[in-house]
């Protein structure tokens, strides 16, 4: 669906199930996101099942994987959702498997996803939220234009109560 200089972002295949597990069954996503792991590789095929019946109906959540074009290997994924109530605005998330980090690819993905959601949806705000210490998550935002806006508390999704910090771009 996407292609940059490395990346094949593409819908997830079923035999991308045990790939997926792994990338989110590691430490680091486990501290930055607990719900973002799944249980095993037959929770994983199922969200696999639901996220490309969206993406079959060119609908949100639409969230794809990330092949590395060298190897085919799947390195990770990223998808965006909406915000309720505004259909011009979504927010985006990404994941890369330990093996692959520090390497500019969650940059990369981070760009073509955007620049998708612009083009494939018409959406114009994007919104990144980041726990509160996830240097490496804020790195990725600020290199593709996402500029800090506040920070949040009390998120459910903010695992320590720590804090969200959001970010956005306009397109």
């Amino acid at each position: 669906m996407i292609e940059t200089k490395r990346l094949i972002v593409r819908r997830f295949r079923t035999d991308d199930a045990r790939q997926l597990y792994e990338n989110h069954r590691d430490e680091e996503v486990g501290t930055w996101f607990p719900n973002e792991r799944y249980a095993d590789p037959e929770e994983a095929r199922d969200a696999i099942r639901f996220y490309s019946a969206c993406v079959d109906r060119g609908e949100l959540p639409f969230v794809l994987g990330a092949e590395l074009k060298e190897t085919g290997d799947l390195i990770g994924d990223a998808g965006i959702s909406e915000v309720e109530g505004r259909p011009e605005e979504t927010e985006i998330g990404y994941c890369i498997g330990r093996k692959y980090r520090g390497q500019g690819y969650a940059t990369e993905l981070l760009g073509a996803v955007t620049g998708f959601a612009v083009s494939r949806f018409g959406i114009r705000v994007m919104w990144g939220r980041v726990v509160r210490g996830n240097r490496a998550s804020v790195r990725v935002l600020e290199k593709n234009g996402y500029r800090f806006v506040r920070e949040e508390s009390g998120a459910e999704d903010d695992p320590y109560g720590n804090g969200m910090l959001v970010y956005k771009t306009e397109l």
